[in-house]
């Protein structure tokens, strides 16, 4: 433990120093000016935009009263550098004024003692406060691992989404943004031969590290039962009944997810889809009609047993699909049909994937009715063309 005192009267230093050393504080600093304390913490008496220097300072016992710069200004002048905030300030005064004394604490100051120095007390608060600073440094450090975790976790969560395909009848692209480091919004697309493709887009209920490890066990299962049960009816029976194998004890709050799957066909031009419980995509044919796919059962995990419909349709020449979340939604404030009509017209402009102007129209940083939720949209392009062998 280091503790620097600064005094600029040599005889309060040595009392101070002479105190600590029989109680075993042997490694002791000592300044007779603020200026001369801010040399230890390295910094200047003006916050400057440079790195921050470490420094190795546990506890700064500080005058009150000193010439050229007080000890409240000088308190504050430390506030201002982020990383000394947390190093705790006894102020030692010969001020009984109350209002000063206040003054001193409201500066960043934790704690004060008077002139002349009572040992007891001195001790007594210097223990209290190294106390305190011990514990919010581990504090600190686990949040740190926290967050390093979380930051990790969010990249494992990241390698799991599906790169784009760009085939010469079929392209498929993708735009995220999660509301925190970790989200509940997956997408995934396979390849099922004959032209075939499956394209998922869901999102799990609620937000944060427990929607989010609920969301990495379906991705865990997700390739298997697509690739295995193909047909939409089928997969998202298999999702529903694998899911429900997830029971987690004495959690009153259910989990679920909205699903929005098809298989495209890029030989027959016909596309089987279910939604479940999600918003409806858009389908944009070549002559710029637009039709809506509808939910046609619950979401995924709500019971036992779902019924699940499955709905076909086909298509001709250019055209695309848009899937999104419901995060995307909530960019526009009014109600279902204002969302829907937002969407649609920065969706419809053209069949091609625009990855910049979809970015401009959806994931600004800037959109003033952004509200917190993930953001995901998933674009299909459907285009005509002769199909490789």
């Amino acid at each position: 433990m280091t503790i620097l005192i600064v005094d600029d009267n040599p005889t309060n230093v040595i009392i101070i120093r002479e105190i600590l050393k029989k109680e075993k504080y042997l490694d002791t600093l000592t300044a007779s000016s603020a200026r001369g304390m801010f040399e230890f913490l390295k910094i200047k008496d003006h916050p400057a935009e440079v790195l921050p220097e470490s420094t190795n300072i546990d506890l700064i016992l500080l005058d009150m009263m000193m010439p050229e710069m007080d000890g409240i200004e000088a308190c504050r002048i430390i506030q201002q550098y982020p990383h000394l905030k947390d190093i705790p300030i006894i102020m030692v005064t010969a001020v009984g004024d109350s209002k000063k004394l206040a003054e001193a604490l409201d500066s960043g100051a934790i704690d004060y003692v008077t002139k002349p120095i009572n040992k007891v007390e001195l001790m007594a608060r210097i223990r209290l406060a190294l106390r305190l600073k011990k514990e919010n440094d581990w504090h600190k450090e686990r949040d740190q691992r926290i967050q390093e975790e979380l930051r990790l976790a969010a990249l494992v969560q990241q390698a799991v989404l599906t790169p784009p395909i760009e085939d010469n009848l079929f392209e498929v692209h993708a735009l995220y943004q999660p509301s925190a480091e970790l989200a509940g919004d997956l997408y995934a697309w396979y390849p099922l031969g004959d032209g075939r493709y499956g394209v998922i887009l869901l999102d799990m209920m609620g937000h944060g590290i427990s929607s989010s490890l609920v969301c990495m066990f379906v991705a865990s299962v997700l390739k298997d039962t697509v690739t295995t049960y193909v047909e939409p009816e089928k997969v998202i029976q298999e999702l529903n009944r694998r899911f429900n194998q997830l029971y987690i004890e004495n959690e009153l709050l259910q989990y679920y997810f909205t699903a929005i799957y098809l298989v495209v066909d890029t030989r027959m031009k016909r596309i089987d889809y279910v939604n479940a419980g999600h918003p409806p995509a858009l389908f944009f044919q070549e002559n710029g009609s637009a039709e809506m796919l509808h939910q046609v059962c619950c979401p995924v995990g709500l019971f036992d047993k779902i019924e699940v419909e499955q709905k076909t349709f086909y298509y001709a020449g250019n055209s695309h699909i848009a899937l999104y979340t419901d995060g995307l939604m909530e960019i526009v404030e009014g109600d279902h049909d204002e969302q829907m009509a937002f969407l649609s017209g920065h969706l419809e402009s053209s069949h091609n994937w625009d990855e910049s102007a979809m970015r401009q129209a959806f994931f600004n940083s800037e959109l003033e009715n952004e509200r917190d939720d993930d953001k995901c949209l998933v674009w299909i392009s459907l285009k005509e063309g002769e199909r490789q062998e």
